[in-house]
């Protein structure tokens, strides 16, 4: 990539590193796609988990790239400190231009390309707040971790070192554009990409046998829902929705994921009318399985820059309830592939799910939705990462 045959070296900054991430998992396929140009990848982290160097270091990343883990670990007191000294020591470890390219998903002040996976930190605290009650919504400006998150991230997309902010969705980009002023030509759509071989409509059989191994039956319509995290992810209006569905409508929901506070979301829908038909998953490494078991995936996240957990369910041939503040709404199209509400809207989230418990309107937009997920391919990813790298790379040094 860089002409002269000598391996691109990339740095990529990630404070905790664990590679069944949402982040991650884009970082090991991003750079999957850069098996041909020689790249060398280095990952800056605080910490990884257990293994993760022994197993990784050394080997091909997705069967393709050399990894390297780079430790930056300063002491810290509270998480203000901490992200504030971590971003202090990865300028330090990252001073003397040995990098092609530096690769951030943290909001640190000075590095050049920046990865906006979390999206905007004042657009999540707003959506955050509409959910809250008043005096928790006050205490989220009050908070010293937000105050320092607003700052770093205004400071960063502001700082004369910025080249390039990487957004996953158009909403994302409006989003900064907006707020901080950055210039249209610095801020590039990426989308995610999906692996469409290993998430794909399943045959009779697979789903039979995934609806068994889950002891699901085998005519009840079920939703998923998948992320962790369950107050941003909207699952509290999931369960609301369920128990509103019209008599007759039974369904069940299957809930993939983990939240430390999954003991409380797990007691509402024990006060709901729809206690029952509700079964917690916890943490699953794969999602395939609950996905193939499923007819739909309800999301309505608050604030969520471009969920995995809705290109994965288009790709299954899963019609997807979303919601506006998500970047993958754009993907949805109104009774063809799925539905798309306010995350709050507890009516409008039942009425789509009363819609999808009918087999025959399922069936037709589940051809819809697997056609809406072509497009997102690894393949198409992979290139535009390619052609975004290499623009940065002839650019010169960091």
């Amino acid at each position: 990539m860089t002409g002269s045959g000598t391996p691109v070296s990339i740095a990529v900054v990630r404070a905790r590193y664990n590679p069944y991430g949402g982040a991650e998992r884009f970082v090991q396929r991003a750079f999957a796609a850069l098996a041909a140009q020689g790249v060398e990848l280095t990952i800056v982290a605080r910490d990884w988990p257990r293994g993760t160097q022994e197993t990784q270091s050394g080997r091909d990343l997705a069967g393709a790239v050399p990894l390297r883990f780079l430790r930056v670990d300063p002491f810290y007191l509270g998480s203000v400190w901490r992200d504030w000294s971590f971003a202090r020591g990865v300028r330090a470890a990252l001073r003397g231009g040995r990098y092609h390219l530096i690769q951030s998903h943290e909001r640190i002040p000075g590095l050049p390309v920046f990865r906006a996976g979390d999206g905007v930190h004042a657009d999540f605290l707003a959506q955050r707040r509409r959910a809250l009650p008043a005096w928790r919504a006050a205490m989220l400006y009050a908070n010293p971790y937000h105050a320092y998150t607003l700052a770093a991230e205004r400071a960063m997309f502001r700082h004369p070192a910025l080249k390039a902010g990487m957004c996953n969705s158009d909403m994302v980009r409006a989003q900064i554009r907006q707020r901080f002023g950055v210039a249209d030509d610095k801020l590039l759509l990426i989308r995610n990409g999906v692996d469409l071989v290993r998430f794909r409509p399943p045959g009779a059989e697979e789903r039979a046998q995934a609806r068994s191994a889950l002891g699901v039956a085998a005519d009840v319509p079920v939703f998923a829902f998948v992320g962790s995290g369950f107050e941003r992810k909207g699952l509290a209006a999931a369960i609301d929705a369920l128990g509103r569905l019209p008599a007759g409508a039974d369904a069940l929901l299957l809930v993939a994921g983990t939240d430390r506070r999954a003991r409380a979301y797990r007691a509402r829908a024990a006060r709901g009318p729809a206690a029952d038909p509700i079964r917690f998953l916890g943490g699953v490494d794969a999602v395939r399985p609950a996905l193939w078991a499923s007819g739909a995936v309800v999301l309505p996240t608050l604030y969520d820059p471009f969920p995995n957990a809705v290109l994965e369910a288009l790709a299954c041939g899963l019609p997807v309830i979303g919601s506006t503040g998500s970047g993958a709404s754009v993907l949805l199209h109104e009774g063809v592939n799925g539905y798309v509400t306010d995350a709050l809207d507890v009516d409008a989230i039942a009425r789509a799910m009363a819609a999808l418990t009918d087999p025959a309107r399922r069936a037709a937009m589940s051809q819809q939705a697997r056609r809406s997920a072509e497009p997102c391919s690894l393949d198409a990813m992979g290139a535009a990462l390619i052609a975004l790298y290499r623009r940065l790379i002839e650019s010169g040094p960091p």
